[in-house]
């Protein structure tokens, strides 16, 4: 499995009504410095239906920028359809990011 599929393995074990950010993700993959190049695998995701990357935000809770879903707010939609609520533009990243339990079971699940 190369790296951008373990991305997306990654991205796909998020839970519904949560988000992860870049670093996370990274993390999960192997190395906490790639968040860069989380995003450009999550730009170039090929399935959209099967790996949720509207779930990865960036460290502060901003969705990504307007080019990334089709628009502007899509992102924060598809985030509020699951249940996700916004403060001031962002996540609400104490009550919807992934807990440290989430990240370990993802990292489980990725063995």
């Amino acid at each position: 499995m190369d790296l951008a599929e373990k991305i997306y393995a990654a991205v796909r074990l998020i839970p519904r009504g949560k988000v992860a950010t870049y670093s996370q993700i990274a993390a999960l993959v192997g190395n906490c410095n790639l968040r860069r190049y989380v995003g450009n695998a999550l730009h170039k995701n090929p399935n959209n239906a099967v790996t949720p990357c509207h779930r990865v935000v960036n460290a502060k809770g901003f969705c990504s920028g307007s080019f990334a879903f089709g628009g502007p707010d899509v992102q924060q939609k598809k985030l509020e359809a699951e249940g996700v609520m916004f403060v001031d533009g962002h996540v609400d990243m104490s009550c919807f990011a992934i807990t440290p339990d989430d990240f370990e079971m993802m990292k489980a699940d990725l063995i």
